[in-house]
């Protein structure tokens, strides 16, 4: 070994990523830096580690398991007012992809449908934008002709596919697909986005510990990994084939098809289109409303509005 290779082994800094879910689509972006080097361009060393229904990337970081993680913002700024002082340095993820489809065969047209139907809803954090969303709409979720049933749903599309429930939380680039895949075509469907309703919210960003950001070289080794990162989410735009076999690759488990990861991968292109890595602070404030609006009987996101809860210290130096 020359002492050049040898300086640049040495040099080689480790970074531990948490992802929110199983490895798919999703987070093709930092796949495609791993696999096409761009974290060792930049002297990294990366372990991504996979999530999945049993893991809570914020109880993760709280716990060490992991330098930055992915969530989304609601479970970020629940998780700081609860203790885990989170801090958004990137938000790669410029739209948001949560949608409530309806069938139309089961009386849903419009929101003014929604009254006495049941609607399937996520909750683990998911439920917030919905509660906002009836609170909005001036609907109680108890039940009733003049409310809606809120079924707590499951992370699959069963309800709608049975006629158990008249609308049912999914996402573009998931569980959309999965209805479409089980026969139901789309004029046979409303589909509503939680942003174009008013109550979006940011999805997948990255998140760190706030104490670790009053060390300059954490900072600089952030402004790495996401410089990195934002590379491999460009590449994914522009060569989605390979993006989706990358995440074929790497996938122990062989639960999604290569269909299953291209079409993923093509939809969740369309959500970081556009996206520099910096946060806007626009689309930070109206996922703060929401929140701030939502209802939920079970577990409040948040009840007062967050102090410090990003940074732009890190996108600043890409």
């Amino acid at each position: 070994m020359t002492l050049a290779a040898g300086s640049a082994a040495w040099a080689q800094e480790n970074v531990t990523l948490q992802l929110k879910w199983v490895t798919q689509g999703q987070f093709a972006g930092y796949y495609v830096a791993q696999a096409k080097g761009f974290y060792t361009d930049e002297g990294l060393t990366v372990d991504i580690k996979p999530g999945g229904p049993d893991i809570a990337p914020e109880q993760v970081i709280a716990g060490g398991g992991a330098d930055v993680i992915t969530t989304w913002m609601a479970a970020g700024l629940a998780a700081r007012e609860r203790g885990v002082p989170l801090v958004n340095i990137a938000q790669p993820f410029k739209s948001s992809g949560l949608l409530l489809t309806c069938r139309k065969d089961m009386g849903v047209n419009t929101t003014a449908d929604f009254p006495g139907k049941t609607l399937g809803v996520w909750f683990f954090g998911n439920e917030y934008p919905f509660y906002a969303w009836m609170a909005k709409l001036g609907l109680k979720t108890e039940g009733g002709a003049d409310g809606v049933e809120v079924l707590k749903q499951a992370f699959n599309v069963d309800p709608l596919i049975q006629k158990q429930a008249a609308c049912i939380s999914t996402m573009t680039y998931n569980e959309y697909g999965q209805v479409l895949k089980a026969g139901l075509k789309p004029e046979e469907l409303t589909v509503f986005n939680y942003r174009d309703e008013g109550v979006g919210m940011l999805e997948d960003g990255l998140y760190v510990m706030e104490d670790k950001l009053k060390d300059p070289a954490f900072v600089a080794k952030m402004t790495k990994f996401v410089r990195a990162s934002m590379k491999g989410w460009e590449y994914a735009r522009a060569h989605p084939d390979e993006a989706a076999q990358i995440i074929v690759d790497n996938d122990s488990t062989g639960a999604m098809t290569l269909e299953d990861q291209l079409y993923q991968v093509g939809e969740i292109n369309k959500l970081t289109d556009g996206s520099t890595g910096a946060l806007n602070e626009d689309d930070y404030q109206q996922t703060v409303n929401t929140l701030l609006s939502a209802v939920s009987p079970d577990n409040p996101a948040i009840t007062k509005a967050p102090v410090g809860a990003f940074s732009h210290v890190v996108t600043d130096g890409l």
